[in-house]
């Protein structure tokens, strides 16, 4: 499971998709993949579902695509031959979870109480989703019974939206969350891809939660820095705090004592989670200098894009 859930991870959300007629498969992928959102979990309560995954399989190759709704190993084999990496249920059937996992096939049953994280435990599983979310105990829940099982990880789905998923995805024990606010049925119906396209961006950019944290100004030397951060504290009454390789003027000017990265300067992007925007980032087409990458254990923490823009080097921070 583990090269599945470090996908999840650095997606962080996971449309779930219902799909009545498979000729809105390749819209629909289409949009997801244009709105940064590279997957989707087709749920195989429709009788479009196994042709719906085929037709997006297809198209994108690439695309992390999982088959929910699973209930028997009938509908395991269909689809997984039609393109789904792996398999979601909204409950926990031992018969369904032996048989993906003796084939090797990434599962992830469902669970709402430790006795079915146990039974998952027991069965050789270290990722469960957790269903309904909300209705079961929400986040609360999820931190209660992540507390005795501390290997398990957990994938929340059902009452995730806009307005709570970073309170769950600030949790550790969580890789991802299933949602399914931007590709709601009516707008797939409708035919509205366009809509669920900025729907997805939309989702990206609230799970991102990207704001200017500060700006980083080179300096010859440190006497220059020091006057640099009294002209903004004398002005603003932007506190001046020194540290070892610059001086602070409140919390949103840093003056450097030597020149570092940029010709100018730097500027630092404060986001919920650098693994996933350097993730999403990296999807747009940008490249980021590896050798920069500071790390909190095995958390990357910061890390600085490869391009500088306006003459300013640009790094990511973690909040």
């Amino acid at each position: 499971m583990s090269n599945i859930a470090d996908k999840f991870e650095e997606l962080g959300v996971i449309p779930v998709v219902v799909l009545n007629d498979s000729k809105d498969a390749l819209p629909l992928a289409k949009a997801l993949v244009e709105g940064g959102l590279p997957c989707a979990e087709v749920t195989f309560r429709t009788a479009a579902a196994e042709e719906s995954i085929r037709l997006m399989h297809e198209a994108y190759p690439d695309m992390v695509l999982a088959a929910g709704t699973v209930l028997t190993t009938e509908q395991v084999d269909r689809a997984v031959n039609a393109g789904a990496k792996f398999i979601v249920s909204p409950g926990l059937n031992p018969e369904v979870v032996k048989y993906c996992v003796n084939k090797g096939i990434p599962v992830t049953p469902g669970t709402s109480n430790p006795s079915d994280v146990e039974m998952a435990i027991s069965l050789g599983l270290d990722v469960v989703k957790f269903f309904p979310a909300e209705q079961a105990g929400g986040i609360n829940m999820i931190k209660a019974m992540a507390a005795p099982y501390t290997q398990m990880k957990f994938m929340p789905t059902g009452g995730i939206n806009a307005k709570n998923i970073n309170s769950y995805l600030a949790f550790d024990k969580i890789l991802a969350c299933g949602g399914s606010w931007m590709v709601k049925k009516d707008l797939v119906a409708a035919g509205e891809f366009d809509k669920i396209r900025d729907l997805t961006k939309e989702a990206v950019q609230t799970m991102l939660g990207f704001e200017l944290a500060h700006i980083g100004i080179n300096c010859d030397n440190e006497a220059e820095a020091e006057k640099t951060a009294d002209a903004f504290d004398g002005l603003f009454g932007f506190t001046k705090k020194v540290g070892n390789s610059s001086v602070f003027a409140g919390k949103a000017v840093e003056a450097m004592k030597s020149k570092g990265l940029g010709a100018k300067g730097h500027i630092a992007v404060a986001t919920n989670s650098v693994v996933r925007a350097k993730n999403y980032l990296e999807m747009m087409g940008y490249k980021f200098n590896e050798e920069s990458a500071k790390f909190k254990g095995d958390k990357m923490t910061a890390i600085y894009l490869a391009d500088e823009i306006g003459g300013f080097a640009v790094h990511l921070v973690q909040k």
